[in-house]
């Protein structure tokens, strides 16, 4: 589950940034939210990787 746990504290971790953003318009914060989402998308592509593996192994 540590997996898990990364990927939702990673998005939880966007939700102030979020707020900035789309309520205030503060562009600093947009910058902060496609970096991380950025690494959304390579944590994603590294469970993916793994998922597969465990179905390959069974």
């Amino acid at each position: 589950m540590s997996r898990f746990d990364q990927l939702r504290d990673l998005v939880l971790g966007l939700e102030q940034d979020f707020k900035k953003f789309y309520e205030k318009g503060n562009k600093a914060a947009g910058t902060r939210i496609r970096k991380a989402m950025q690494e959304l998308k390579k944590l994603a592509q590294e469970i993916r990787v793994e998922v597969q593996e465990k179905k390959k192994a069974m």
